[in-house]
């Protein structure tokens, strides 16, 4: 039986306050300056400031959230496999990913063993066709079935159908490779039998837009799995399997699937939970 910690959790996730900051008294110009100083500081940081540092820029927002995209390079990220490192490229404040220089995937190394997290992203298909998404709690696939294992976000155009734009799908050799259709909840017990239910209030097709920018936020945490599309519920589930059955933690990647396709994604955010 999965523990009480790892049960349907619906709860909102806890939010990251900036401190105040306590300002000293003093008369000399050099105590004024500091004072001024940490006060704009405080302004700064309840605000969502951006800081610098000589080799990186990062942005983190009133509810602990980090852009890992500077919106210039992939400085940061790798394709996998290198082979086909000339099919994304960083430009415009997007990530563009051709899928006529190479099926691939762009993974996040910040961090490749995450395992709670939220993810925030906008992504479009500029050229009205396509079929992308992102990996969560990725790692190898020793089978040799797969490149990874993961747990897939699955983004297609508009038109593609429910299983695949707003699905979950999931890659993982060794198990039942479950799909969750757009505006359905999965519940998989510890047999890995797999109970389906409707989404209440899911996003329609209607609501998503083709060829313009999507907002997607997705979520993961313990044994359960959800993303929205445009704010709207799109797919989620939760599993009962032992751990040792499931992916724990693992590494962030947004893929290219086919040739013909353009994909572009744009204001990546995360909050790592654990």
């Amino acid at each position: 039986m999965a523990s009480r910690a790892e049960l349907y959790a619906e709860q909102s996730l806890e939010k990251h306050m900036c401190s105040p900051v306590r300002h000293g008294s003093g008369f000399s110009a050099v105590r004024s300056a500091v004072a001024v100083a940490k006060l704009l500081a405080a302004v700064f940081c309840l605000s969502g400031a951006t800081t610098a540092s000589a080799d990186t820029e990062t942005t983190t927002t009133q509810d602990g959230f980090v852009a890992i995209f500077d919106g210039k390079t992939l400085d940061g990220w790798s394709v996998m496999p290198s082979t086909a490192k000339q099919a994304w490229k960083a430009e415009d404040g997007k990530i563009v990913g051709d899928g006529d220089l190479g099926r691939s995937y762009l993974q996040f190394d910040g961090n490749t063993k995450i395992a709670d997290f939220e993810l925030k992203f906008k992504y479009r298909f500029p050229k009205l066709r396509g079929n992308s998404g992102v990996n969560v709690r990725s790692i190898k696939d020793e089978t040799g079935k797969r490149l990874f294992k993961s747990y897939h976000v699955d983004l297609g155009h508009v038109g593609i159908g429910d299983n695949v734009l707003g699905a979950w799908d999931f890659h993982t050799p060794g198990r039942k490779e479950h799909g969750v259709p757009r505006g359905k909840r999965l519940m998989i017990d510890e047999d890995d039998n797999a109970t389906y239910s409707d989404l209440k209030d899911a996003i329609a097709v209607q609501e998503i837009k083709k060829g313009d920018w999507n907002d997607v936020h997705v979520i993961v945490k313990g044994n359960y799995y959800r993303f929205s599309i445009n704010r709207k519920p799109s797919a989620e589930f939760v599993e009962h399997l032992p751990p040792a059955k499931r992916l724990q933690k693992g590494a962030i990647q947004l893929q290219l699937h086919d040739p013909g396709m353009v994909v572009e994604f744009k204001d990546l955010l995360l909050k790592v939970i654990k």
